[in-house]
């Protein structure tokens, strides 16, 4: 959402065969300085109608608004859980329980000029680890999807497929695994890391010893 906006949809599609009855909440998302989400139960927004009944193969529309403008020019970070109310069912007899089920999305209220500045550095983890450590330093959510370690010869020692948010202000961690068992060569090296926006960045970084 922009800084103008004061409302949105989101539509809910239920792919069951079954019912569904869900409860929303929102919460007030900020992350711990180990990259941890750390959340507070928000007034700030509301999801109208908060308690949602989804008949089989069938989708709902919802709204979701914003109960008070913005305080600052920062970036203003959410998240939207939607959990299951699960009901006990009775079949020949025998009471079955639902294994309820809960989703979480990610809500960025950006007000203008606002943008992610991420740096990234490295240091050695277990034989076959590396450990990249991305800091952000902008004002804006960055979220890296993908890590590749490369030698300077270009060969790929280490990689993750899989990556998380860091919000403003936030180091995190993530762990690189080499291909084999083999303990990854000290040197220069460097490291590519790929955003949810397509951007590529390519950090020079030394392996230490």
């Amino acid at each position: 959402m922009t800084a103008r906006d004061r409302a949105t949809a989101i539509t809910l599609t239920n792919e069951g065969d079954t019912e569904l009855v869900m409860q929303a909440d929102i919460y007030h998302w900020k992350q711990k300085p180990d990259g941890q989400d750390d959340l507070e139960l928000s007034e700030d927004m509301i999801l109208s109608p908060p308690i949602l009944k989804l008949p089989p193969h069938s989708r709902q529309v919802v709204r979701l608004a914003r109960l008070r403008p913005l305080q600052s020019g920062e970036q203003q970070t959410y998240r939207l859980i939607v959990r299951e109310i699960p009901e006990a069912q009775v079949t020949e007899g025998a009471v079955n329980l639902q294994i309820a089920m809960a989703f979480s999305l990610p809500i960025f209220i950006s007000p203008p000029g606002t943008k992610r500045e991420l740096l990234c550095t490295t240091e050695r983890g277990v034989t076959n680890t590396i450990r990249a450590f991305c800091e952000n330093q902008g004002n804006a959510y960055a979220q890296p999807v993908d890590f590749v370690l490369k030698g300077s010869d270009g060969i790929q020692l280490a990689a993750k497929e899989a990556g998380g948010y860091v919000l403003p202000g936030i180091r995190r961690g993530f762990d690189l695994l080499a291909p084999s068992s083999d303990r990854i060569p000290a040197g220069a090296a460097q490291l590519v890391v790929r955003q949810d926006t397509g951007a590529v960045q390519t950090f020079d970084v030394t392996i230490p010893e």
